[in-house]
């Protein structure tokens, strides 16, 4: 079911891009008959030159927003001071095409994807590290290129005829597997930290190599990552586990010195010995690095940060006992830093409580076997459970390579029919009032009692549930029990 729940998301992705592509070229197409210059700009271009379908479209051209909005009357500015205005997949009715809309509008036209159409600029001053001080259109692409980030993602494209671009060379930087900031590197990060981020996930995402005078400047500017928003540190860390190339990425942090800015609890795990015959692939780290590259592709992000911190209490619960090396409580202790580390990311309520969970629970498939039918099924039942089931197979697979708990889980599954994992309740609060029970706290008691006692077979029907009740739990004068 998954599996097909991954063909059908890949199967929207494919058309979406293509219609995305489509309204792109259309919109170029307009733009230039109209007398200006419009290119396809950015990731779409690196993507489309590496036979790769880009996530995206975005359009550069020499119309200011207000002519763009002119000629494109259902878009949104989503900050016509940049030069940035969103031309919609699927058209909405528009409200005053050149006011900049609610906050709300723009997140709806985000929702439903967009052209993102640029005007060529240039950018001066970055007080935040983040946004340009001060915009200055311009009429040529070339004084746009050189503003961007990285060479492979300052091309343009003509969608058309099929000319690229390339100001800042970044067709051989392509073809030679490099990450290069444009011009001065130190200057590209002073101007927005998070491109240090991104040089890593680029690296790893195409297994590129990052050219010696990035990786320096990055090096000498890592501990500046931390003015970037938390939000903005997150999603980009979520990319790097999400993209299949979470280990490649996580090793270039490290040696950028990244890591220990961003997330000093996994630097901690470097060095944090482990029990060879459980663990005959090294430290903390190597073994959380090793499970991430044993992840799904796609991977939900929750369950990439599970498995990024389903070690995270070890470091500090590291001892060696007489027997072996051990990591007392490194679960319970676990649980602690993560909910620390969600809290700091920002991560949302539902994303934090199935990260936790996942920390929490991934020692109990050492039980599974032995778990009687109640404790079992309950287990299966868990929230998300098939991210549960991935990461103790990732786990396996990084460590001992032992599938025969995941194997036996997949079979129970397979074998236990949905409604035998999650019957309905033979017995409500109700019933136990109507037979002259109390309410009360042992209302709980013994409702779990009578749920066990059903998951293991015991009980099929309502009439032998208030036999087991009133035999197990019976009431004294005040219908209360013992």
């Amino acid at each position: 079911m998954q599996r097909v729940r991954v063909m059908m998301k890949a199967c929207r992705i494919s058309w979406r891009s293509f219609m995305s592509k489509d309204l792109a070229t259309k919109i170029i197409q307009t733009l230039r008959q109209q007398g200006f210059q419009a290119y396809l700009v950015g990731g779409c271009v690196r993507d489309l030159l590496l036979q790769r379908e880009p996530a995206d479209y975005d359009i550069a051209t020499s119309a200011t927003p207000v002519q763009v909005m002119e000629i494109f009357p259902d878009t949104y500015a989503v900050g016509a001071q940049f030069g940035v205005v969103l031309v919609p997949l699927y058209p909405v009715n528009p409200v005053d095409p050149v006011v900049e809309r609610s906050a709300g509008d723009v997140q709806n036209a985000k929702g439903s994807h967009t052209i993102e159409v640029a005007t060529f600029r240039s950018d001066h001053g970055y007080s935040d590290g983040r946004r340009p001080d001060e915009v200055r259109f311009s009429q040529g692409p070339q004084e746009d290129a050189a503003r961007r980030d990285f060479t492979i993602n300052g091309m343009m494209l003509d969608p058309v005829g099929g000319e690229v671009l390339d100001f800042v060379g970044g067709r051989k930087d392509l073809e030679a597997g490099i990450i290069r900031a444009i011009g001065d590197p130190a200057q590209r990060f002073a101007e927005d930290k998070l491109r240090m981020l991104r040089a890593v996930r680029f690296a790893a995402r195409f297994e590129f190599e990052i050219e010696a005078n990035t990786f320096t400047a990055i090096e000498r500017a890592a501990h500046e990552i931390n003015v970037v928003s938390r939000e903005r540190v997150r999603d980009e860390i979520t990319k790097m586990l999400t993209e299949g190339h979470g280990r490649r990425a996580f090793l270039l942090l490290d040696q950028t010195g990244l890591l220990k800015e961003v997330l000093p609890e996994i630097s901690a795990m470097k060095g944090v010995q482990q029990p060879p015959e459980f663990h005959p692939e090294g430290d903390v780290f190597a073994h959380t690095l090793l499970l991430l590259e044993n992840l799904p592709n796609p991977c939900p992000p929750t369950l990439a940060w599970g498995a990024l911190l389903h070690d995270v209490g070890k470091p500090a619960t590291f001892r060696v006992a007489p027997d072996r090396i051990r990591f007392d409580n490194h679960v319970d202790v676990g649980v602690k830093i993560a909910e620390e580390i969600c809290e700091r990311l920002r991560f949302s309520n539902h994303e934090a409580a199935q990260i936790l969970a996942l920390v929490d629970n991934h020692m109990r498939f050492s039980h599974a076997t032995r778990m009687n039918q109640s404790t079992l099924k309950k287990f299966l039942r868990m929230p998300a459970f098939d991210e549960h089931l991935a990461l103790h197979r990732a786990d396996s697979l990084a460590s001992h390579r032992n599938l025969s708990t995941y194997e036996f889980v997949e079979q129970k599954l397979a074998e236990i029919p949905p409604e035998k994992i999650r019957p309905k309740p033979l017995v409500t609060g109700d019933d136990l009032i109507a037979a002259g029970y109390a309410p009360g706290p042992r209302f709980r008691e013994i409702l779990d009692a009578v749920e066990d006692a059903q998951l293991e077979g015991g009980l099929s029907s309502h009439e032998a549930a208030m036999e087991f009740v009133q035999a197990k739990f019976p009431q004294d004068a005040n219908g209360i029990s013992p």
